[in-house]
């Protein structure tokens, strides 16, 4: 049988998490974000100070950090054969990686790219930044602004890489949901 891999990106604030634990009620597997429980960890390891801004610039290596979360991206996406669900849902992909490098104006080599070519999705849907349901918290530190701009990076990475993504129209997680579920290829 073959599996879907299907992601859920986004900016921060867009809604990713409220969609994917909607999916989780429906029965469906989701691998979760990996880098929440890593930015939690930085903070708590980190004796330099709290963070002010994304903790991808604040590290004392943010290369290593980047390289944390593509590995354990592609951790996720290589556990999918051990899971018997024929759809399996990621929060945020393996491109997300280079699409924040990029947006914090950081550099990587060919294996970050390389990384993105040889790990494919199924589907990609990227939700919107929406102002309404915007709210900062510990792990979130961006503006709606830089939101925004972050969503453009998105966009471009994964459509670089060949994805065309279907974006999710605003409404209610039920609704959100539901086009996503409607909409998978």
């Amino acid at each position: 049988m073959t599996k879907k891999r299907i992601v859920i990106t986004g900016a921060p604030g867009t809604g990713k998490t409220s969609v994917i634990v909607k999916l989780e009620a429906s029965n469906y597997f989701c691998f979760h974000e990996v880098i929440r429980s890593m930015t939690q960890e930085a903070k708590e390891n980190d004796e330099s100070a709290t963070f002010a801004s994304n903790p991808i610039v604040s590290v004392s290596d943010p290369y290593e950090f980047n390289t944390q979360i593509l590995n354990g991206r592609i951790e996720q996406f290589t556990d999918a054969v051990t899971k018997s669900d024929p759809i399996l849902f990621y929060d945020r992909g393996i491109p997300d990686v280079l699409a924040y490098m990029d947006y914090f104006n950081q550099t990587y080599g060919d294996d970050f790219i390389n990384q993105c070519k040889d790990h494919r999705y199924n589907h990609v849907f990227l939700l919107p930044p929406w102002e309404e349901i915007y709210v900062s918290d510990n792990e979130r530190f961006e503006s709606f602004e830089q939101a925004k701009d972050i969503h453009h990076h998105l966009l471009e990475t994964y459509t670089r890489f060949g994805y065309m993504c279907t974006e999710v129209p605003f409404g209610s997680i039920n609704e959100r949901h539901d086009f996503i579920l409607k909409n998978i290829t």
